[in-house]
């Protein structure tokens, strides 16, 4: 099993698997690909809605994507208290590893009240990591 990377926020926790994808990947192209499944867990005792996201996506070489969108695989789920939401995305890379980070863009249903959780940060590592050095 991979690590698991953990963030909580105003009581909702992200939980963060990552996966390298080596059958998809071509090292000597430079294309190396990733899938993460996320769990998103409402430990608080509202309802809240996620509407849109932000990711950070760089590389080895130090370069930032930014990505912003509604919704996570085309949802915008509704948690109460205590209930969870999983999914699988997945991103490519130019570069052997790099690391992502991000915001989830939440919403308290009964008030509207607008809030970010973090996603933590989590590394995207390759076994052409050191491969890329020489």
């Amino acid at each position: 099993m991979t690590e698991a990377f953990c963030a909580t926020t105003a009581g909702i926790t992200v939980t963060v698997r990552v996966y390298f994808l080596a059958e998809q990947s071509r090292a000597r192209t430079g294309h190396f690909v990733w899938a993460y499944r996320i769990n998103i867990v409402n430990k608080s005792d509202i309802i809240v809605q996620l509407l849109k996201r932000t990711w950070h996506i760089t590389d080895s070489t130090g370069r930032t994507q930014v990505v912003h969108g509604e919704g996570v695989v085309g949802e915008q789920p509704v948690l109460a208290p205590g209930e969870a939401f999983e999914y699988s995305s997945g991103t490519p890379l130019p570069t052997p590893s790099g690391f992502m980070t991000g915001w989830y863009h939440m919403q308290a249903v009964r008030t509207g009240e607008l809030f970010d959780i973090a996603v933590p940060a989590f590394s995207l590592d390759s076994p052409f990591e050191d491969a890329s050095k020489h």
